[in-house]
């Protein structure tokens, strides 16, 4: 598999090869969000959930408006091809980034970190719906794994954004090159809301809370791979699948 910038068009104009990367981020991060909310739609029309706004009210969480019958089905038949393509699309920004020559020990762990991450998201969704401890305690797990680790792959990878722009190996807008950082930062604030509304408020206000800080965490997810696409997008990306055991190289 190999990848890079689309060459400069010859005067023969002869197709740069290999396919453009930005269409499996944008993948990445439309696709759950799909899921999440056409469960909540449904569960909303259906009467399985109150309906709400659930970025400000908190009534229900990710989990419940896709935990019963249709929405359920539907929720999970789009979130595990999701979680392959997130894993994918990691894969590919820790190659990406080496081929920029961005140093750091820290980006090894994009590789490790994103698997890991596909793989509890795998878990909370092959589980949502059941019942018993030990499958509640794999949905829960796999939330907090899933979270906590795409945490860190956006700010290891918007780590590494930056330090290639700095050194002048990728140019792009301001606001896009602190994008990533900014995202997972903004998560990271958002656990600590919640962990001092946990300390200090009501357990309703807690619930609510919990619920609002997991609606907005998700779509800070959902942002982040939007931000990765924009970005292979704008410096012409593409995907190209080699045979032999050379691995990833940049082609262009």
């Amino acid at each position: 598999m190999a990848f890079g910038p689309q060459p400069t068009p010859r005067r023969h104009h002869l197709p740069a090869p290999g396919l453009p990367a930005w269409p499996l981020a944008l993948l990445a991060g439309v696709l759950p969000c799909c899921a999440a909310l056409l469960a909540w739609w449904l569960s909303t029309r259906s009467g399985l959930i109150p309906a709400c706004n659930v970025f400000l009210e908190g009534c229900v969480s990710v989990s419940r408006a896709a935990r019963h019958e249709l929405p359920n089905h539907l929720f999970r038949a789009l979130m595990l091809p999701s979680a392959a393509l997130q894993a994918l699309v990691w894969l590919l920004a820790h190659h990406w980034l080496r081929q920029l020559d961005v140093a750091g020990r820290g980006l090894g762990w994009i590789v490790p970190l994103g698997v890991m991450a596909a793989v509890a998201l795998v878990l909370y969704g092959t589980f949502l719906g059941t019942e018993g401890d030990i499958y509640r305690w794999l949905r829960r797990y796999g939330t907090v794994v899933y979270f906590g680790f795409t945490c860190l792959c956006l700010l290891l990878a918007g780590s590494g954004i930056q330090r290639a722009v700095h050194a002048g190996s990728l140019v792009l807008p301001r606001w896009q090159e602190h994008a990533m950082v900014t995202l997972a930062v903004t998560l990271v604030l958002l656990g600590l809301v919640n962990a001092i509304v946990a300390a200090t408020l009501s357990p309703e206000t807690k619930h609510a809370v919990e619920n609002i800080t997991e609606w907005w965490g998700a779509l800070i997810f959902v942002l982040g791979f939007l931000s990765l696409a924009l970005m292979w997008q704008r410096t012409g990306v593409r995907v190209q699948l080699t045979l032999g055991a050379a691995g990833p190289r940049a082609s262009g």
